[in-house]
């Protein structure tokens, strides 16, 4: 089954187009956890955070940084945590690897094979050779950062660009040369349009912020109604749900992939945390919802 068939089969069966991030930070965990199982305790609590919302899910998101922090044991922490998420819900590995063709190959072998992820985020920012080997893998899905939630993401993914020219002569060099009154557009709907080119397999798709709504109006327009769109940036972000919902579903209200991290796994300290996510869970799929309706 490929990415797509898997994430409307469980976002259907789930009623549910939030996606629940993992960003499981040890320090950030209950301490009664962490006082009983130490760094294993992230197991501990994600197992429980797994138990308590996967009902209410079309998939879940673990950030690789917060494994990759605590060293082996949280590498083995992350492939555990594959294990306890029930096979019908999608796993997107939140990697965004990006590097030449050889070492995005090592990359994709990793993230696909080994850790078993469904889908893996992607910095597309080398080129179409970079991506190449994510979508040799035509049963999973890349997801392509196009335009982040973070405040810095204006530096560069809004930047007014033009294409190169495409038939430099010698005396040109590599650009080639300018149109008189010839416009650019922001960096970030060339790589949509990038995304929307190479995905000849169905297996691409676009990660889009809530913070920037405007934005996830566009993406949505030029991705057109097949591609996924994957939203963080609501909840500890401040993202309006509401609109960006609105301006990230396709035709059908579909492919919107609302993820929340923070304010779901971490909405109680206390051992009452899971039953604490489950709530929080449950408010944000009725929100979204009635946002989609």
């Amino acid at each position: 089954m490929g990415f797509l068939d898997k994430l409307c089969a469980i976002a259907h069966r789930n009623n549910s187009w939030l996606c629940i991030g993992l960003d499981s930070e040890l320090s950030k965990i209950p301490a009664f956890l962490r006082e009983r199982h130490g760094a294993h305790a992230v197991l501990e609590f994600n197992k429980a955070i797994i138990e308590a919302t996967s009902d209410l899910v079309c998939a879940y998101k673990p950030n690789l940084a917060f494994y990759e922090m605590l060293g082996p044991v949280g590498l083995e922490i992350l492939y555990k945590t594959r294990e306890l998420i029930p096979t019908e819900i999608p796993v997107i590995g939140d990697a965004k690897r990006g590097d030449i063709e050889n070492t995005a190959r090592a990359y994709a072998k990793a993230l696909f094979e080994y850790y078993r992820f469904d889908a893996a985020t992607v910095n597309p920012l080398m080129g179409f050779d970079s991506v190449a080997p994510f979508l040799e893998y035509s049963d999973k899905c890349a997801f392509l950062l196009v335009r982040t939630s973070n405040p810095g993401a204006r530096d560069f993914q809004e930047l007014n660009c033009l294409p190169p020219h495409p038939f430099p002569s010698p005396s040109e060099g590599r650009g080639g040369s300018r149109g008189e009154g010839e416009e650019g557009k922001p960096l970030y709907q060339y790589v949509a349009e990038k995304a929307r080119e190479w995905n000849t397999r169905k297996n691409v798709g676009v990660v889009v912020g809530a913070t920037a709504p405007d934005e996830l109006a566009i993406v949505r327009r030029i991705v057109g109604d097949e591609m996924p769109i994957l939203v963080p940036g609501v909840g500890a972000q401040a993202g309006d749900l509401a609109q960006a919902i609105k301006n990230s579903v396709n035709s059908y209200k579909e492919l919107a992939i609302i993820n929340v991290s923070r304010s779901v796994i971490f909405a109680s300290h206390g051992e009452d945390f899971a039953q604490a996510a489950r709530e929080a869970a449950i408010a944000l799929r009725e929100a979204i919802n009635r946002a989609r309706a």
